[in-house]
């Protein structure tokens, strides 16, 4: 399908097609690994003794549990008993209701601990998760979808928190009554305990069957949730050109087509699940009637008392109740294991950028920047920059410009090393940035970029994240400098107005006077701006522009533009094309030479800032740069 007919509808379809050809990667066998190492989250060093303890009192109270049906058998006894009295009977009956009342009480407090080490265990993955996401390098966010990863962060660890707070102190119970059952059954009446037995490998089997079924179900219902967010993630954030090409019943339905496999998927992995409860009851109800019968008969004969048929049939109800709970817990399980997973793909990942063993803390001298025959590529085989050789003096600033796509922003993201070229050096004050770490790299070159983004937090506090430590006192200063203090004491609380997300509340100058004074607290060596002054009208521009004056004195900087003018006055204009730096020179020297920056200036500098081109010298713009320049 060409370009021409590609729409948003036929997007939508091919992804829906891609999604059912697309088969679940499911490893025989690594359910185990998997919780175990959910487990390992519960269970760690640290929290291990409560764990043990948690275990001795759980155990206290099966024990408990299982000596009422047992009361309750000597307690029959005694009423077909020729010489049995009622103190007798009542001595029995005070055990078994002594043993209810232990049962309850050692219950409880068990599950306190469990809830408290659940609680826990939710709390470190959790933490652990974010904390590996903070450290990934850019290129893991360039191949996920930010919805699809807010649909790990949520959904899947919802579902390890309903295993955590519900699964796992309920299989314990249930492992210890069922085993401890067993023991007594045997102990008691080996004939009964071999018939409340039978079905206990069929309902295994039915257990073991719908995992097969349940297990991908699961782990493909999770990996469609992730789609779903990640498109409602995205057209919610696009809620504006939504509106503004009138796309909104597109969007609705899209999202119901995408969710219809949500629901396919899911009918499948909850029927199959919910279908063992029946099941297992249906068996539970044939075991009672099984020992009842069985029983009866043996009493019949004086094989058996009659007090002991009914303790086996409490035993065989403790018996059916955990397998039940067992068959009734595994949706949660299994969803827990798939989410596991996909939470595990995150904290498995590798940072493609890290410092090297032996780096060392980048020292400024001045800033003085060199490149040295530099290659990048973001994906193997498909090269972005090409034999980059440039130099900056330090406290010099050098203008970037060129089409789109053709490489401005690719070699300041190199530079900041939030990713690492593939051939050449890059050398900042002599120093190798390869041999450097990271953070105090970073923490010396300062960024203000063509979105300003602000947090949802005051004005005040925005500033702050600049630098740690930073006063009331610094980020005001930064503020006045950055022309942001007159706007910012106009709000409703002035330096206490909070922001709204990503400061919407704002106009896009205002926010990005903010960003600057946030660069001005940081107090960076050097400074990158990429097309800092876009999108904003001629006086707020003038604004920024002073700005940016103040804050780049005295510092080396790199400024990305597509208005020419703000980078006429450079010490040097870089021109990139294709991956490549073709001229770099002064304003006035780059129009002497006639090449390629001069055939973009030219046609827009003739007409004046915001004047209209001729279609022949638009045409001719358009074939260099995407975007309208203003000289």
């Amino acid at each position: 399908m060409t370009a021409s007919t590609s729409t948003p509808e036929v997007t939508i379809k091919r992804k829906l097609e891609s999604r059912k050809k697309t088969q679940i990667v499911h490893k025989k066998g690594d359910t185990m690994p998997t919780l175990r190492r959910l487990l390992g989250y519960m269970v760690d060093e640290q929290s291990k003794p409560k764990f043990i303890r948690a275990l001795v009192i759980r155990f206290g109270a099966v024990v408990a549990l299982v000596l009422i049906p047992t009361f309750t058998g000597i307690a029959f006894n005694v009423i077909g008993a020729p010489d049995g009295t009622i103190q007798q009977l009542a001595l029995w009956a005070g055990l078994a209701l002594v043993a209810g009342v232990v049962f309850l009480v050692l219950s409880v407090i068990a599950e306190r601990v469990f809830s408290t080490l659940a609680t826990n265990g939710l709390y470190k993955l959790q933490t652990d998760m974010f904390t590996k996401i903070q450290g990934l390098s850019l290129s893991f966010f360039d191949r996920q979808p930010i919805g699809e990863l807010m649909s790990r962060v949520t959904n899947d660890t919802e579902s390890v928190a309903l295993f955590y707070e519900d699964a796992v102190a309920q299989m314990i119970r249930a492992g210890f009554q069922i085993g401890l059952v067993v023991v007594v059954m045997f102990v008691a009446d080996w004939r009964l305990a071999l018939v409340a037995m039978l079905m206990v490998p069929i309902m295994l089997a039915v257990t073991g069957v719908i995992q097969r079924v349940s297990t991908p179900a699961f782990a493909k219902m999770q990996d469609e949730l992730g789609s779903v967010g990640a498109f409602q993630e995205e057209t919610i954030t696009g809620n504006k050109v939504i509106a503004a090409s009138r796309r909104e019943t597109w969007a609705m339905d899209s999202s119901a087509e995408l969710a219809g496999g949500v629901y396919d998927v899911a009918t499948m992995a909850f029927f199959t699940s919910l279908l063992q409860f029946p099941l297992t009851q249906t068996l539970s109800m044939l075991q009672v009637v099984a020992v009842l019968v069985v029983g009866s008969l043996l009493a019949l004969e004086g094989q058996a008392n009659i007090g002991d048929v009914i303790a086996f049939v409490g035993y065989t109800g403790l018996l059916a109740g955990p397998l039940s709970d067992i068959a009734n817990l595994t949706a949660t399980t299994l969803a827990a294991v798939a989410g596991g997973r996909r939470v595990f793909a995150i904290m498995d990942e590798k940072p493609t950028v890290v410092d090297a063993p032996d780096a060392a803390d980048y020292h400024f001298e001045g800033g003085h920047v060199q490149f040295k025959d530099v290659d990048f590529s973001y994906a193997p085989g498909r090269k972005i920059l090409k034999h980059n050789t440039f130099e900056a003096l330090p406290g010099q600033k050098i203008g970037i410009c060129g089409p789109t796509g053709a490489g401005k922003s690719t070699i300041i993201n190199i530079l900041t090393r939030y990713y690492d070229i593939d051939s050449g050096v890059i050398l900042i004050d002599d120093q190798d940035i390869h041999l450097l770490t990271q953070a105090s790299l970073r923490r010396q070159v300062g960024v203000v970029l063509q979105e300003a983004f602000l947090f949802s937090d005051t004005v005040m506090n925005n500033l702050k994240y600049a630098r740690e430590g930073a006063t009331d006192e610094e980020c005001m200063a930064a503020a006045k400098d950055a022309n942001a203090h007159e706007f910012i004491m106009n709000l409703p609380q002035g330096y206490d107005t909070v922001m709204t997300e990503r400061g919407a509340n704002l106009s896009q100058g205002q926010r990005q006077m903010i960003t600057i004074a946030r660069a001005m607290v940081a107090n960076p060596q050097m400074l990158v701006l990429d097309e800092a002054t876009s999108n904003v009208d001629t006086r707020t521009e003038k604004l920024i522009q002073e700005g940016l004056r103040r804050l780049m004195e005295g510092r080396t900087s790199f400024v990305i533009a597509h208005r020419l003018s703000t980078i006429r006055d450079a010490a040097k204009i870089m021109v990139v094309n294709g991956g490549e730096i073709v001229e770099m020179d002064t304003h006035d020297n780059l129009m002497a030479m006639k090449g390629f920056y001069h055939s973009v200036y030219e046609p827009v500098q003739g007409q004046g800032a915001g004047g209209n081109c001729g279609r022949r010298s638009r045409r001719k713009l358009c074939k260099h740069i995407s975007l309208t320049l203003h000289a």
